[in-house]
């Protein structure tokens, strides 16, 4: 049988940072799978800038070297490739929303969830809307544009907020506000990020939890959460810090495992089945496939409240949903070749 060939949609159309976030997973996702027989790898990396090329590896000299394209010239391409399956890395909302629709347009079978859950995940309160309509508790909210910052608007949700942006990644423009005096610096904060601005009641500690659940043969299948280490006096939310962090020669790099900031929590612990019964709502609500991943606080009495949902995986070692899966008994390669399978046969 000849090798699937696997094409890694990599880069973004927005901006630098999203296209280094997506080289780092990918380039993770390369190292852990392109050994293996079964699959034949290729890359269309899009840059800022618009051009686009299908380098030879994710190496910088060859996306450097490689010939650059417009993007119906790269669709062309993409188009005669004999692509079996597609794997987007992109993380910026173009990459995941219109760039993912290329697999779409080109009628290439791909793995992870649809543009339009995409979108969704990515629109903040869209998200808490949605699965709170569904029955999962969310925390008390109020949206704030510039206009309404402007006019001297006093948020209706008591203190402690926790202001962010509504459309943002990876903590960028978060805080935690315990004094109304800050919150103007805070809303201006996050607006950089976004014209509006999602202002949530502070939910205490208790714990904050991931939830990860895949589709397999048998189901749905809710795996052990990841759990972070947040405390209420000295770390009360999780920031972007938390998330990436910059090496000594300026890469990105994730800091929660190497600060033993996240682990596996015990599935007999009770807050395992009361945050996967809320997580499966979230995902039906959502409308997902594939995969999905959902933070929730709990909250001293022990009920859980969404946070956000993130719909990626990269297949890299380091991802969320791999660490899980691992920790559920599931092999990197078994998990990859489930997923290539089940984006071909439609499911």
């Amino acid at each position: 049988m000849h090798p699937r060939h696997i094409l890694q949609l990599v880069g973004s159309p927005t901006d630098a940072f999203h296209c280094e976030l997506s080289q780092m997973y990918a380039v993770g996702c390369a190292n852990a799978l392109s050994g293996i027989a079964l699959y034949r790898f290729s890359y269309a990396h899009m840059s800022p800038d618009g051009a686009w090329c299908f380098p030879e590896s994710l190496s910088l000299h060859d996306r450097q070297t490689a010939q650059k394209y417009e993007t119906v010239e790269a669709l062309a391409i993409i188009a005669s490739m004999g692509v079996d399956c597609g794997l987007p890395q992109l993380f910026c909302l173009r990459g995941m929303t219109e760039c993912r629709a290329i697999f779409r347009i080109l009628d290439i079978p791909f793995i992870g969830n649809n543009p339009l859950q995409m979108d969704l995940s990515a629109d903040k309160v869209l998200a808490r809307n949605i699965v709170s309509a569904s029955g999962v508790r969310v925390p008390q909210g109020e949206v704030i544009t510039k206009a309404l910052c402007l006019s001297g608007h006093r948020s209706t949700v008591s203190y402690p907020v926790v202001v962010k942006p509504v459309g943002s990644d990876n903590s960028h423009g978060v805080s935690l506000v315990t004094d109304p005096a800050q919150l103007g610096n805070a809303i201006a904060d996050a607006h950089f990020y976004h014209e509006q601005v999602l202002i949530e009641k502070y939910i205490e500690l208790g714990r904050e939890v991931r939830c990860g659940i895949v589709q397999r043969d048998e189901g749905l299948v809710c795996l052990p959460l990841e759990e972070y280490a947040v405390d209420a006096d000295k770390r009360p939310i999780r920031l972007h810090s938390d998330k990436l962090v910059r090496d000594r020669d300026e890469l990105l790099e994730l800091p929660a495992a190497a600060l033993d900031l996240t682990w596996i929590v015990d599935q007999e612990d009770p807050v395992t089945q009361i945050v996967h019964s809320a997580a499966l709502k979230c995902y039906a609500a959502l409308g997902c496939r594939h995969y999905g991943l959902f933070d929730f606080r709990v909250d001293p009495s022990g009920v859980p409240w969404f946070l956000e949902a993130g719909l990626y995986c990269s297949f890299s070692p380091r991802s969320v949903i791999v660490k899980m899966c691992e920790a559920h008994g599931i092999s990197l390669e078994n998990y990859f070749a489930e997923s290539v399978q089940l984006a071909i046969d439609g499911g």
